[in-house]
């Protein structure tokens, strides 16, 4: 018999105390062992729509809700007795007449629960909205994976109900009225081939789970808020299962589960090949710990599987290497190499270039692509660097750099890049791969020389590389080509288009900081558009304040509300452009009688606490509600930043990473989202609005 688990049941566990949760997860494993045990009382439930819904006794009051068949036994939901069985009068399990998926269907009693209720003026007329979808026909909302019972209720829909509307219907549904609306022509979803299990069906896998043994129940019970460890989307499933003939990337808005992605596609190479060794790596070390966290929870009791997958910041592996190979690198510090830099710029005389400039050269340009003669400076492409420069004042800038390679080599000191490139050329030199397969989270964060070390780890071989990356939120590095380096993905890149974390109204909003489009140096293109979310919110609040004094009340009272309303403090997170203006956070935080914990390189939230932190933390974090405070004039974008650029030009990028920023910000909410400045606020305010 098989034995599966729906979403909706662990969504539905997630809601309870600790103690009832551990209740639930010992019925769960008796039932698993044994439908017939004693005790479990399983009862038919007569005045259930749908007549395969059954009770099983957890406690005197909590009761499961299981679908029950010949072959199989699901557990769908689980809550107090009299919501519980509610629950249950209110739905079906079917499979829909022309997708052929299983579906858990909501059955709708009155049309007017829909309904939008606004004040009418007294012999007014309110204005008649247009019906989003009255123009297609049965046949047509059928293929989109609509109910039939949904249908009527969709045609008559409009701008101000289908949103609440699309929370009741199955999310493939959802999912294609959503890009429907938004203006985009979805593709219907094929129906089946044959006539084969409805629980087989891509779309039906995203919401339930076949649980081969009780390792799985264990991880899906242990983690009933961790939903990505048990369910993929169709279009997620395609990416982590995909053979390419060389490397290929995923890509995605902020909250489409590229990481999701990522770590499924890690677990997936190292299962599918029971020899090889796997890298799971990013750029920075805290983000690495969360990917192993996250790991841990994926593989669960599988220990073959994870000890072949060996998850590292792409620093950390090349300091390892190095240090292994040649010894601990002595790295040169920026406040040196800067004093460096300015000591060359002195001996040389008179010129136009700014100490911030021939810091940004050098790290961007002559560094990063490890340039090391005066011919290779000449040559060199400066990506990233719109400031032109003509041949005499390359030779005027060489006689410069020339001067502080010297000194680091009488120094005996080295750079970062310069350890990479020292890592990769050994790698080149083996004769065995180092690693079999190797997927990179946060791609687009990645620099010039961690893509050269990358391209030496699997850059020819057949899935030896797998991306993982969006570009609009590319807040470190500078464009460059990873072609040149030997990483050409052109032809396979995905775009994932369902966004998993974040609001519809919270997506709207922060998406108008960023183009619809963005491209890379090699001509790939994320287009941006058509992305949907998958369920509802409040719309962001954007206020902006005469002092300081009035924005801290503000952020207090709206901290405090969410607290009364249920939130927990840790549910919960403020941000701010740097840390200068962690002060401001701390003191609005401390005003509503919360703890707070600063967020460093850990990562780590605690319970009972707030968490403040730099927007360039945010990574990788997710809070059910997002305090961005400080949006002031000058300080995004950060004037010191635009005061650096010697040429127009440059601050064109100086904007987008301010912006790019500001956007990761704002994507780490789930439900709530406040923005604030003081007046005069960001000019990026008004795109938000």
């Amino acid at each position: 018999m098989d034995f599966r688990i729906a979403d909706t049941f662990t969504d539905s566990l997630a809601r309870l105390t600790a103690p009832e949760q551990k209740a639930v997860k010992t019925t769960a494993f008796d039932l698993q062992l044994n439908p017939a045990t004693p005790g479990l009382s399983l009862h038919k439930l007569d005045r259930a729509k749908d007549p395969r819904f059954w009770s099983v006794r957890v406690t005197d009051d909590l009761r499961m809700i299981v679908h029950r068949t010949e072959s199989s036994l699901m557990l769908v939901y689980v809550a107090h007795h009299d919501a519980a069985y509610r629950w249950a009068e209110r739905r079906k399990i079917e499979r829909h007449p022309v997708t052929g998926a299983a579906q858990l269907v909501e059955v709708q009693e009155r049309v007017e629960e829909f309904s939008v209720h606004k004040p009418r003026l007294e012999g007014v007329d309110p204005p008649v909205k247009p019906k989003l979808f009255g123009n297609l026909a049965k046949n047509e909302l059928l293929s989109f994976g609509v109910p039939l019972e949904w249908i009527e209720d969709i045609r008559q829909a409009d701008e101000d109900n289908f949103l609440e509307l699309a929370d009741h219907l199955p999310q493939e549904a959802a999912e294609l009225l959503l890009e429907l609306a938004y203006g985009k022509t979805p593709k219907p979803i094929p129906a089946p081939v044959v006539e084969g299990d409805p629980f087989d069906h891509p779309d039906a896998q995203r919401r339930f789970r076949v649980l081969a043994n009780g390792d799985e129940l264990q991880r899906a019970l242990d983690y009933p808020w961790d939903k990505w460890a048990v369910f993929l989307h169709p279009s997620q499933r395609q990416m982590v299962e995909r053979n390419d003939p060389g490397p290929s990337r995923v890509a995605g808005s902020a909250g489409t589960g590229k990481t999701i992605v990522a770590l499924h596609r890690a677990v997936h190479l190292a299962r599918k090949h029971p020899q090889s060794r796997v890298l799971l790596t990013t750029f920075s070390e805290p983000l690495a710990r969360v990917l192993s966290q996250k790991l841990q929870i994926l593989v669960g009791n599988e220990a073959d599987v994870g000890s072949r997958i060996v998850v590292r910041s792409i620093t950390e592996t090349a300091h390892n290497l190095y240090t292994k190979a040649f010894g601990e690198p002595d790295i040169v510090s920026r406040d040196l190499l800067a004093h460096l830099l300015a000591d060359a710029a002195t001996r040389h005389g008179p010129h136009k270039f700014t100490p911030q400039f021939l810091l940004g050269e050098w790290t961007d340009v002559v560094d990063a692509w490890r340039v090391s003669n005066w011919e290779g400076y000449r040559d060199v492409p400066r990506l990233g660097r719109k400031t032109r420069i003509g041949g005499r004042q390359r030779e005027i800038l060489w006689s410069m750099f020339g001067q502080v390679q010297d000194e680091l080599k009488q120094r005996h000191l080295v750079t970062w890049p310069e350890v990479f490139a020292r890592v990769t050329d050994l790698i080149s030199n083996r004769k065995e791969p180092l690693f079999d397969f190797t997927v990179i989270d946060e791609a687009q964060d990645m620099g010039v020389a961690e893509m050269r070390l990358l391209a030496a780890l699997g850059g020819t071989r057949a899935n030896g590389l797998f991306f993982a990356g969006d570009l609009g939120q590319r807040i470190f590095q500078q464009p460059f080509s990873w072609k040149a380096l030997g990483v050409d993905v052109r032809g396979r890149s995905q775009t994932l288009r369902v966004n998993y974390r974040t609001s519809h109204q919270i997506r709207h909003i922060a998406d108008r900081l960023l183009q619809s489009s963005l491209s890379d140096v090699d001509g790939n293109v994320e287009n941006r558009a058509g992305t949907v979310s998958v369920f509802n919110g409040p719309v962001p609040t954007i206020e902006v304040l005469r002092d300081a004094e009035q924005e801290s009340l503000v952020v207090a009272s709206w901290v405090g509300n969410l607290l009364k309303h249920g939130l927990l403090p840790h549910e919960m997170a403020v941000f701010v452009r740097d840390v200068p203006q962690l002060d401001r956070a701390k003191t609005a935080v401390g005003r509503c009688g919360c703890d707070v914990v600063e967020l460093g390189d850990n990562m780590e939230t605690e319970t009972g606490h707030v968490s403040v932190a730099s927007m360039h933390m945010a990574k990788g974090l997710e809070f059910r509600a997002v305090v961005v405070m400080a949006c002031d004039d000058e300080i995004i974008p950060q004037q010191e930043r635009i005061e650096t650029v010697t040429d127009d030009s440059d601050l064109e990028e100086v904007y987008n990473t301010e912006r790019h920023l500001l956007y990761v910000a704002c994507t780490r909410a789930r439900d709530h989202l406040l923005i604030t400045g003081v007046d005069p606020a960001s000019e990026f305010l008004g795109d938000l609005r």
